[in-house]
């Protein structure tokens, strides 16, 4: 017999407790999920993640206290950070542009589908990558004028991605699709770590600091 999945252990941080509230009984009906807590503030979602651990934030931009973008950095900072999915109702360049430098790993407007945000959960939580078409398209216009205000898209250009090899195109371009660690390694026939040295050695030659930014850029060229 084989072992139950552990389900996704989620932390909800959004100051509206009406959007809590919706998102605890769309999320409560997928088996896969698991809501552990729930912040109003950016100061109580730092609390809880050191007591609960989740496996992931899903994460508002917009919080009374501390900016989403500057509580996803701390979250990022720790030791074992939660993945960090990002759900808001504003597609604001600049907050998008400074979450995406403070390392969140996914980005979602408000006007989802129950099953596309469940699905969006489980593959962060996972390891990869979920950018809405809405701010994929806001990042790429940042990253054509140069993404000024924001040190992890600043001077985005196409020729980086000439230092790739093929077998390094092929990853970011799985990646580029959404797809997790180990799901590239089964489609290329390769180790787990075989796959994050590559994308350590795509980030470096990308210069870039995480998954986003590296789809970002390879979505532009």
């Amino acid at each position: 017999m084989t072992a139950p999945v552990r389900p996704t252990r989620i932390l909800l941080t959004d100051d509206h407790a009406v959007v809590r509230i919706g998102l605890r009984t769309i999320l409560t009906e997928d088996p896969r999920l698991q809501i552990v807590g729930e912040a109003p503030s950016g100061a109580e979602c730092l609390k809880l993640v050191a007591s609960l651990r989740p496996d992931l934030v899903l994460l508002d931009l917009r919080l009374p206290d501390i900016p989403g973008f500057e509580v996803c950095r701390r979250l990022k900072a720790l030791p074992t950070p939660p993945a960090v999915l990002v759900l808001t109702s504003f597609a604001d360049d600049q907050l998008v542009l400074e979450a995406i430098s403070a390392g969140a790993d996914g980005y979602l407007l408000k006007d989802f589908e129950q099953t596309e945000l469940a699905n969006s959960i489980v593959r962060v939580a996972q390891g990869g990558s979920i950018l809405d078409p809405i701010i994929a398209r806001k990042v790429l216009g940042a990253a054509r004028n140069g993404g000024q205000g924001v040190a992890g898209v600043q001077g985005m250009g196409t020729g980086r991605t000439d230092r790739l090899s093929p077998q390094e195109q092929r990853i970011l371009t799985l990646l580029a699709d959404g797809h997790t660690n180990k799901e590239i390694a089964s489609a290329m026939g390769l180790g787990d770590g075989t796959v994050r040295n590559y994308l350590t050695a795509i980030f470096t030659k990308l210069g870039v600091e995480n998954r986003t930014e590296a789809v970002a850029l390879w979505l532009r060229r």
